[in-house]
């Protein structure tokens, strides 16, 4: 199973990136982009592609003790840019070093766990809101959200999400997310 660590965005801030959102969608050519779902929006903390079934519960374990290990930290969504032409994001402000840190222990679980993980890197918040191939420039996306803030929410639990691929063949349909599991931050409940 595709899996991969998480922080979710509480309803309330989705519903002020979804009308953010909705704005940059009346910008011409939007109707070019693969707009992600509401539903999807997440921040990856740690990507694992593949996971054998047998390693889930080892996985959980450890991605539990990482948890522990993290209090709770203030973010909110903040901004946007983009990749190239390749996909359009929301940025986050607060705690960013505390979610940087959730980032670190959940790449580490999964690889204690006997996951094969791609190389290191600088780890850069963000939730995808829209992906292009080329074609309309996200630049005037990005800029569409430079003045975005949306209200500070405490982060109070990580999450393992499973992604299920389309497999229909249908043009335009997207992988659906199902929570695998949510192991609250320490001191979180």
């Amino acid at each position: 199973m595709r899996l991969f660590a998480a922080v979710l965005p509480p309803p309330e801030a989705a519903d002020e990136l979804a009308e953010a959102a909705d704005k940059l969608k009346a910008l011409p050519g939007a109707e070019a982009l693969r707009w992600t779902r509401r539903e999807s929006w997440h921040f990856t903390l740690a990507f694992m592609a593949e996971v054998e079934d047998g390693i889930v519960p080892e996985l959980s374990e450890r991605l539990s003790r990482a948890a522990k290990r993290t209090t709770p930290f203030p973010l909110a969504l903040h901004g946007g840019g983009h990749f190239g032409d390749r996909a359009l994001w929301a940025g986050a402000r607060g705690d960013v070093d505390a979610l940087r840190l959730l980032a670190g222990r959940a790449d580490a679980a999964a690889r204690r766990s006997g996951i094969t993980m791609e190389e290191h890197r600088h780890y850069r918040p963000h939730l995808t809101l829209a992906r292009g191939h080329g074609e309309p420039s996200l630049r005037a996306y990005a800029d569409g959200l430079a003045e975005f803030g949306g209200a500070e929410w405490t982060v109070a639990e990580l999450t393992l999400v499973r992604s299920n691929l389309p497999v229909s063949g249908v043009p335009g349909e997207r992988p659906r997310y199902e929570v695998v599991g949510r192991w609250p931050l320490g001191g979180a409940g």
